[in-house]
């Protein structure tokens, strides 16, 4: 999308997540342009099965930590529209956790269901 909105073929409102986009500063939040409390984020992470060993799970947060400091994989992932980050293991547990609840109570306020 930010091809199109860089060419003009689209006009970017907000974006969706709590801060701007390091790719389009430009852009305001959502929140800033008026509608508070709306926050929507796309993640992508690494997981591993249950069990795995913390020394392993520490050496693959070390080794993404390192490639995240590259800065040619750095720029990439910012003009592609990432906001790298390398949160721990810990950390990503959580907010994966807290994604989990946020869906949930979405899901059964609306109703949706699996057919």
């Amino acid at each position: 999308m930010q091809q199109h909105v860089k060419a003009g073929r689209l006009r970017a409102l907000g974006v969706s997540t709590a801060k701007r986009s390091p790719a389009m500063p430009g852009i305001p939040t959502i929140a800033e342009a008026g509608v508070r409390g709306y926050e929507m984020v796309s993640w992508n992470g690494l997981l591993a099965p249950r069990g795995t060993p913390q020394s392993v799970l520490a050496k693959v947060h070390r080794e993404l930590e390192a490639a995240l400091k590259v800065s040619e994989l750095r720029e990439r992932l910012l003009a592609l529209g990432f906001d790298p980050e390398a949160s721990s293991p810990r950390q990503f547990a959580a907010y994966i956790r807290s994604e989990i609840a946020r869906y949930a109570k979405l899901i059964k306020a609306a109703g949706i269901r699996i057919e």
